[in-house]
């Protein structure tokens, strides 16, 4: 069996697109007025609670638009995304809608679990690439394809982060949209390719933004450990959140750089 299921999808259009969502949304008046340049998406609930308790942000409109937030230090350039909860299903259509508004850049924080041994909590990796072990990525792209972040973000994401003082270092992800079905027997073996981490969503992201022209970049912080024979959650440690705030900073500022555009 492959997969998807039909053979030869990718070479079908798509029954309907983003863009046709729009529309739809549009002759309803539920688009927003404005529309960013850049947007970060936030998975840890505290942070995001955090960024919109303590900037000044705007929220973006109505419906699914009310979980954007544009950041008025960036006069509305930079949003940020939070509270939709985690995994590449629906990270992935949130991607889709804000690309079909306009949105032309992208960096995705947040936590994964340390596969290499001398990962410490809230170490930084910033992504250079994701094993595509998830369900969308592969209705995007054939398999053979490797899910690839945008080159010249990761790299100004990389700088920032560098300067920061953070230990990071950059490495792959592994992918997997069912966290209690990761096994000893996976781990080892992404171990062994030199794989630094499991996350829920930057194959499909990357997948996505490939397929769709436009730029992303991906950095984690580790909150847990499966380097070990038994799993080592640190997520109350707090060179974890130290971390996370950090990089949610960093990837403000690399986002209003317009050097990078």
């Amino acid at each position: 069996m492959t997969f998807p299921n039909f053979a030869g999808k990718h070479g079908h259009d798509a029954f309907f697109s983003p863009h046709e969502m729009r529309d739809w949304r549009e002759a309803r008046g539920m688009l927003p007025e404005h529309v960013p340049e850049a947007l970060i998406f936030i998975y840890q609930d505290a942070l995001f609670e955090g960024v919109c308790e303590f900037e000044n942000n705007t929220v973006l409109g109505s419906g699914m638009y009310a979980k954007v937030r544009t950041l008025d230090r960036t006069e509305g350039r930079v949003a940020v995304v939070g509270g939709f909860g985690i995994g590449a299903p629906v990270a992935a259509a949130i991607l889709e809608d804000m690309i079909a508004l306009g949105v032309r850049r992208f960096i995705s924080i947040g936590t994964a679990g340390g596969m290499q041994p001398n990962l410490d909590p809230g170490e930084i990796v910033v992504c250079e690439g994701a094993v595509r072990d998830e369900g969308v990525s592969h209705h995007y792209l054939p398999h053979s394809v490797p899910a690839l972040p945008d080159p010249a973000l990761t790299a100004a994401l990389a700088r920032r982060v560098a300067a920061s003082g953070l230990a990071y270092r950059h490495g792959r992800s592994w992918t997997v949209d069912a966290p209690y079905r990761e096994t000893a027997a996976e781990v080892r073996h992404y171990r062994s390719e030199g794989v630094c981490c499991v996350e829920m969503e930057a194959a499909a992201l990357f997948t996505v933004a490939a397929f769709r022209g436009v730029a992303i970049a991906s950095a984690f912080a580790m909150s847990d450990s499966l380097a070990d024979a038994e799993w080592n959650p640190q997520f109350d440690h707090p060179e974890l959140a130290h971390a996370l705030l950090t990089l949610y900073g960093i990837a403000v500022n690399v986002l209003e750089d317009t050097d990078q555009q």
